[in-house]
């Protein structure tokens, strides 16, 4: 725990400056609000955001006016407090249509007093299936934390507070394994209802006596190359990105910290349950290095 706080401390500064270089955003004038506009609530400058949850089918949902194929989008977030349980609050990117792409991070509420549930995935052609999950290191309904996702020819990298939880490499021509690499994405925020499966399998269920379930945030960043769609403009994207040797790997320092942050906060990994496999045989890509 020393250790990671310790190296955590170091790539703050690393990571403040990489995210005040990112474009920065506005809520109000970069976004729009396809679900349930009622329960969004923007700052006087655009600049923050707060959705509720108001019943099992009214939500709410955010996404950016532009599609783009790589890039970082970068947010802070405060979850819900207290009994948050049943609730979903989610940031991720996804393309639209058939056989969709897609990269996840979903906050799974729970009852007062037990963790929420850090869940990550990535589709890519339409097939999920590859979860890793952590508790949180800190409290994160008492304040403002960051929440980033990379997205480049190379790999994907999920961040926490300046911290690299989970690395997902693109091994698509060498090893056959799918990755996103054409279909324009546009970046959403929402919060919902999934009682049937959120907290612990769906054995606690949402005491809607609480509602309405309000998460805020604030200060959107987007570094990501504009593609409206087709196949030249995700050409074009991946040799803009390309040059690039930052995007391809993580410096020896957050390679240790994401080390030590999955071996001490990783809860799911579908890599290690066999449960999960098809005829008993690992996926292709827990066998490979990651970062």
């Amino acid at each position: 725990m020393v250790r990671l706080r310790t190296m955590a401390l170091l790539l703050v500064a690393v990571t403040a400056a990489a995210v005040a270089g990112l474009a920065a955003a506005n809520f109000r004038d970069d976004c729009d609000i396809p679900w349930e506009p009622q329960n969004a609530r923007f700052t006087s400058d655009g600049n923050g955001l707060s959705m509720a949850l108001v019943s099992n089918s009214s939500g709410c949902m955010l996404r950016t006016k532009k599609q783009y194929v790589y890039g970082t989008v970068s947010t802070l977030i405060q979850l819900v407090p207290g009994n948050s349980a049943g609730t979903v609050t989610t940031y991720y990117a996804s393309s639209v249509g058939d056989n969709h792409d897609e990269i996840d991070f979903e906050f799974l509420g729970n009852v007062s007093g037990q963790p929420y549930t850090f869940h990550t995935n990535i589709y890519a052609n339409g097939v999920g299936n590859k979860e890793i999950q952590f508790k949180p290191w800190f409290d994160p309904t008492t304040g403002y934390h960051n929440y980033t996702i990379s997205w480049s020819p190379c790999m994907i990298v999920w961040y926490v507070d300046s911290v690299p939880i989970r690395v997902f490499r693109n091994y698509q021509q060498s090893y056959g394994v799918a990755y996103p690499t054409s279909r324009p994405m546009h970046a959403y925020s929402s919060i919902w209802a999934a009682e049937d499966w959120a907290t612990q399998g769906g054995r606690v269920k949402t005491d809607w006596s609480k509602a309405p379930f309000v998460a805020n945030y604030r200060n959107i960043h987007l570094d990501i190359c504009d593609c409206p769609g087709g196949y030249a403009c995700s050409t074009n994207c991946a040799a803009a990105a390309a040059p690039n040797s930052g995007a391809c790997q993580l410096s020896p320092e957050q390679r240790g910290l994401m080390q030590s942050l999955q071996k001490d906060y990783a809860i799911y990994d579908y890599c290690v349950d066999s449960k999960r496999w098809v005829n008993g045989v690992k996926p292709t890509e827990c066998g490979l290095p990651q970062y």
